[in-house]
Order: structure tokens, then sequence, then C-alpha cells
């Protein structure tokens, strides 16, 4: 249902154009928006981490530290740099960043008239059959003036709700990108230490297969003289082979990771094995985990679920306000005149102002299953905002514990480390000496192996620990500044 309103005397339309205009003005500044008060759920977790993830009361506080600074090794931060600059992901996280701008930008210019400059030269002819006084007649009509095109005086906050929730959009997937750079981050290190695990596990392999091909060569000798059985001579045959598998084994893990790393990084990077064992330094700030609290500032996964939950309010405004009458105005003021020469004579002004009032009367449900439909989607940014928060939650406390038990394996295994070689040492002298049989070498120098690995494994563990405590703390998220200000928020006047 349409009402349009027309001015029955000059003097009187100039008026009420005048009056409208300042009252449009004066409500468009101070209309109010019918989205629900936004209120923060409740953290669904404890106030505190497990005590089965001993929290340390010192460290660096991992928001403030940058990536620079906590990994310290120089070609990770090569790596870690060469990542930032050339992942696919990250790039496509950028231009979603950019995309939303974008949009943003076009829901905030709802909010301002459109005006325009417009120029119009109509010419008619009509035959004499249908001229009143039976004569064809040539007309012309010139018309410049500026215009404003249909414009919605945004009294329920309509559309002040649709901007608000372009810009919370636009908010949360700027906090997604820099979720995507700390997450590259994690991946790039933990990709790194899981490299040079393996570089090392390879050289220790390849130390063993030397050492035992050394000692098939005597035991082949010995045989040869009828010195030692051939029981003996295959034992140290299948040492050989056992080890021989394992470092092909290794060979493969290693080539599979340094293509991971590579498809990381995003462009062709040199993984040459290092020459040096693992770093247990390479992970070198101890962090302080905090509160569970802290982690709705600091992690930019939480953050952007509550921009995005603040967006779900802000279109329950919007939908709320399709209840009310929609008030557009559109007019026009300039020259108008039958011929060229005459537009700019004294008498050709020419001015058009039509206010419209709609508010539809039957939509079939259309409105309340639209305002039933953001009402769900805020129920659904509810349960996505605790869920993000309860995974940060496991994330943290999953991490302390790993970084408490993984120290202490480190340990143990080190001492099993010792054990086993001295085991192997005696078991070879007792060999030597003829005081016990070959398998009891065989058994000693394969846990040997065994622990040798499983000892490098675990310090990557540990590292990696490290790592992702570093990632669920929101490490150096505070050097990514967020792209809008504050005063984006504040009403456009």
């Amino acid at each position: 249902m349409t009402f349009a309103l027309h001015p029955r005397k000059k003097n009187l339309a100039c008026h009420g154009l005048c009056t409208c205009a300042l009252a449009a003005a004066a409500l468009l500044a101070g209309c109010s928006s019918l989205a629900p008060s936004y209120e923060a759920p409740a953290l669904p977790v404890a106030n505190q981490y497990p005590a089965d993830a001993p929290v340390s009361e010192t460290g660096a506080h991992a928001a403030s530290l940058g990536w620079r600074e906590q990994f310290s090794d120089p070609r990770l931060q090569q790596l870690i740099a060469q990542a930032l600059e050339n992942n696919r992901d990250l790039r496509t996280a950028v231009l979603r960043v950019q995309e939303a701008k974008a949009a943003y930008n076009i829901q905030r210019a709802e909010r301002l008239p459109v005006v325009a400059v417009s120029a119009q030269d109509t010419r008619a002819h009509v035959p004499a059959d249908l001229n009143i006084l039976g004569v064809p007649v040539t007309s012309s009509q010139y018309q410049v003036g500026v215009g404003l095109a249909t414009w919605e005086l945004d009294f329920w906050g309509r559309v002040r709700s649709l901007q608000d929730a372009a810009l919370e959009n636009y908010l949360a997937t700027d906090e997604a990108r820099r979720a995507v750079h700390l997450s590259l981050v994690a991946q790039v290190a933990d990709g790194y230490l899981s490299l040079r695990e393996l570089d090392e596990r390879v050289a220790l392999a390849r130390l063993t297969i030397a050492s035992r091909e050394d000692s098939l060569r005597i035991f082949t000798r010995r045989f040869e003289v009828g010195s030692t059985s051939r029981l003996d001579l295959t034992q140290v045959q299948t040492l050989l082979a056992q080890a021989r598998s394992l470092g092909a084994q290794l060979e493969q893990a290693r080539a599979a990771q340094a293509h991971a790393l590579t498809r990381l990084v995003g462009a062709p990077v040199d993984l040459s094995p290092a020459q040096s064992r693992l770093d247990d330094a390479a992970v070198v700030q101890e962090l302080r985990a905090g509160l569970p609290s802290d982690l709705l500032a600091d992690r930019p996964d939480i953050v952007a679920a509550e921009h995005a939950l603040r967006a779900a309010h802000a279109n329950i405004g919007a939908a709320r306000a399709a209840f009310f009458p929609r008030i557009t105005l559109t007019g026009s003021f300039g020259t108008a005149s039958a011929s060229l020469d005459g537009l700019f004579e004294s008498g050709s002004r020419a001015w058009s102002y039509a206010p419209s009032i709609s508010l539809p009367i039957f939509d079939g449900g259309l409105r309340r299953s639209n305002l039933d439909l953001t009402e769900v989607r805020r129920n659904l940014a509810v349960a996505n905002y605790e869920k993000t928060v309860q995974s940060a939650f496991r994330e943290v406390s999953d991490a302390l514990a790993a970084r408490q038990w993984l120290a202490e394996q480190v340990r143990i295994q080190q001492m099993a480390l010792a054990a086993q070689s001295e085991r192997a040492r005696l078991a070879k002298l007792r060999y030597d000496n003829g005081a016990s049989a070959f398998f009891e070498v065989l058994d000693a120098q394969r846990d040997l192996l065994t622990a040798e690995q499983q000892l490098v494994q675990t310090r990557r563990a540990l590292l990696s620990a490290r790592v992702a405590l570093y990632a669920a703390l929101g490490g150096g998220t505070q050097e990514l500044a967020a792209p809008v200000a504050e005063t984006s928020r504040s009403p456009i006047h």
C-alpha cells in the first residue's frame, strides 16, 4: 500500500520540502536500532585450567610475543617469513578481508542519499487525428537539474542495523585472517621441527647401518675361516636388514615432510638435511598461560566468533524494523524549458518532491519468518562462540599437560638410552669373551636403536608442545592491529 503526497501550491511545497528535510536529518541522527542489547555469553569453561595441566606463574605473555622472539632458529625464521608472504591460504584470507570491507562500505553508503546531476532532452510528435486542434504537433522539452534518488529515512534503524552487521562481519573476517596467520606460523614451525627430527633420525639410522655393515664384514670373514657359526652370521644380516629398512622408511617420511613444508611455505625453498642435531632450545620463550578468560581477547578465532554473534544481533534489529513503515524520499530541483536557449531564463525553475510511505498488509508470513530465521542464526552464533571458547580451553590445557609430561618423558628416555648403551656394550663384551650367545647382542642392539629413535621423537614432541601452547594462547596476535578504528561504530551524521 503506497501513498504519494503532491504539493498544491508552490510556496507550500517549498516550505514542506525544507521542513521535511530538516526533520529527516534530525530523525536520522537520532534514530535507534531495534536490535536486542548485546550481552557476551557466560564463560562456558572453568575459571582455572585443570590440575593436570600445570600453569607457570612466570614467563612471557604469548599474545604480545612476536614469532621472531619465540623461535630463535634463523632457518625457521626465514621459512616463516616466506610462508607469510607466499602461502595461498593466508592470501585468500587477506582477500576475504578486502571483500568484507567492500561489502561494509556498500552497506554504509545505503544510509546516505544519492544525489545526481541529470540532463534530459525530449522531443515528441503527435499526429493530427490525436490532437484536439486537429493539426500535427511536434514538441520539445529540455531539462537540467539535481535529483535526490529514492532515499530511505531510517526512522527504525533498519539500514543502520544492516550497516552494523556488515561492520561486524568485516571485523570477524579480519580476525579470521589473524587466526590463519597464527595457524600458519605454528604449522611452519611444527613442520620444520618434524623435518629436523627426521634429519636426526636418518643420521642415526645411517650410523647404525654403517656400523652393522662393518659387523657383517667381520662376521663374514669369521664364518669363512670357521670361527663363528652360520646362525651368528644370519643374525648379523638380520640386524643390518632391519636398520636398512628403518632407514628407507625414514627417508620416505622425510621426503613427504619436506613436500608438506614446501606446500605450506608456498614457494620453492632449500630444505637440505641439517648437519647438526635437533636444537632443544629452538622454541626459546617460556610462556605464562594466565586465566581462561584471557583467551577471550587473545585468541583471534574467539574474537571472530564474538563479532559474528554481534552481527547476528544486528540482523535481528533489521528484521524487527521491517515490521514498521518504510519511508522514502525522492526529489529534484533544476530548470526546464521547451527550447534550449530558454533553459536558464527567468521562470524556468522546476522541482519535484515525492515522499512515500509503504507498509505491506499481507506478505504470507515473510517478515515473521525472516525474524525467526535471524533469531535462530543468533542462537547458532551463540553456540559457535561457546564451542570456540571450549575448543581453545582444551587446546591450552592439552598443550600445558604435554609440556609438563613430555619433559618428564625426555628425562626418563635419556636415562633409558644411557642404560641401553651400556647394555649393548656389555652384551658385545660378553659375546667376544664367549660368555653368551650372539642373540643377546642382537637383542641389545635392536633395543638400543629403538631407544635412540624414541628419544629424538620425544624431544621433538616436547618442542611441538611448546609451539602448540604458543598458538593456543594467541601468540603474537597483538602485532596484527585490527584495520577498523572504533570510530567506525559511531553513527553517520
